[in-house]
């Protein structure tokens, strides 16, 4: 329910937390359908209630690289898109089917300049946000791929069959190749 996601974040008072629950409402998305494409300005977030997305660049030649994978319980956004109403880099895809919490943003920053609540709990967003950044910054220096494959694992325990295998090695920073390696190699040190 969307009204404990929120309060997850940051617990509010019922006048705020119904403010929000008004500007909200709750959708279907089918596999494979995009929350939001590259050079599309976006104007809603959403918050998964069930499902998996991932953000992805796409270079010229056509690679992808996943940014991020946002499972249930996490606000989902092209978030610079939205702050700038710029388009967006990234494409929001759903790898699954997703049940969702969509929030205009425009009527959820209106919230913010009149309910302290609401402006404390889109600083919390933005903080969240900012870690998540933060720490795939720090994986991708500091760890080799192997760590970046079991911090993922305990992050989205069922990852693998949630999504494809090229995908997690696309997040991961490596090719399929060398994850196949890798989860061979952790399942030989398991047995």
């Amino acid at each position: 329910m969307l009204r404990d996601i929120v309060n997850n974040f940051y617990k509010m008072p019922d006048k705020s937390l119904n403010s929000f629950l008004e500007i909200s409402s709750q959708m279907n998305i089918s596999k494979g359908e995009y929350l939001v494409q590259c050079n599309e300005i976006p104007k809603d977030f959403y918050i998964i209630k069930k499902g998996v997305v991932r953000a992805f660049y796409l270079n010229e030649s056509g690679k992808e690289f996943t940014r991020s994978f946002v499972i249930e319980n996490q606000p989902v956004a092209s978030l610079l898109s939205l702050i700038f109403n710029k388009p967006s880099e990234l494409y929001y895809e759903c790898l699954t089917d997703c049940v969702m919490y969509r929030v205009n943003f425009k009527e959820f920053m209106k919230l913010t300049k009149t309910d302290i609540h609401i402006s404390n709990l889109y600083s919390r967003v933005l903080e969240y946000a900012f870690r998540n950044f933060g720490s795939k910054i720090h994986d991708l220096s500091v760890l080799n791929a192997t760590d970046r494959y079991l911090k993922l694992r305990q992050k989205i325990p069922r990852i693998e069959s949630l999504v494809s295998q090229y995908h997690i090695a696309s997040y991961l920073n490596i090719t399929p190749v060398q994850l196949s390696r890798i989860r061979k190699k952790l399942s030989f040190l398991l047995t």
